[in-house]
């Protein structure tokens, strides 16, 4: 399925690029979150027509995230989690944990933003966790995970 990208989208293109995905990932999530249309020859000519904007409301995203971004600049969350002796945690602390620890000190984050490529917490300890915020905007903050002997 060739697609038009409408904004840029990460590891696969920018604005206008004319790119081949497959067929449930055009269909299922490009298409309908508006990231892309079909590569029609009329829908080409109007994103050429359209481009300018395009370009404009993407670099007005990035400017935003980028502002988002130094919320997030030296900040600490400390979030407290049911522990055993031994510094286990009973359960985890997952993305969930994180952006209601960050809503606690007032910076909003979504769950779909929060980047944990090892997985939940299961220990106590401090942790630096990513924050992709945009395609090229990324951040980090230090988790703390506080034990309370249950």
């Amino acid at each position: 399925m060739n697609v038009i990208l409408l904004e840029s989208v990460e590891n696969l293109g920018s604005i206008g690029d004319l790119v081949k995905v497959k067929p449930g990932y055009g269909r299922n999530y490009l298409l309908p979150q508006g990231k892309a249309a079909l590569a029609t020859p009329e829908n080409m000519k109007q994103i050429e027509a359209r481009r300018a904007e395009l370009e404009k409301t993407a670099a007005e995203e990035l400017a935003k995230a980028k502002e988002r971004a130094k919320a997030f600049e030296n900040l600490e969350v400390v979030v407290h989690a049911n522990a055993g002796s031994e510094g286990k945690l009973f359960g985890s602390v997952g993305p969930i944990d994180i952006v209601e620890a960050l809503s606690a000190v007032q910076v909003e984050a979504e769950r779909a933003e929060v980047r944990m490529p090892e997985g939940p917490i299961q220990d106590i300890g401090e942790y630096t966790i990513g924050v992709h915020l945009h395609s090229e905007v990324n951040a980090e903050v230090l988790v703390k995970v506080v034990g309370e002997e249950a």
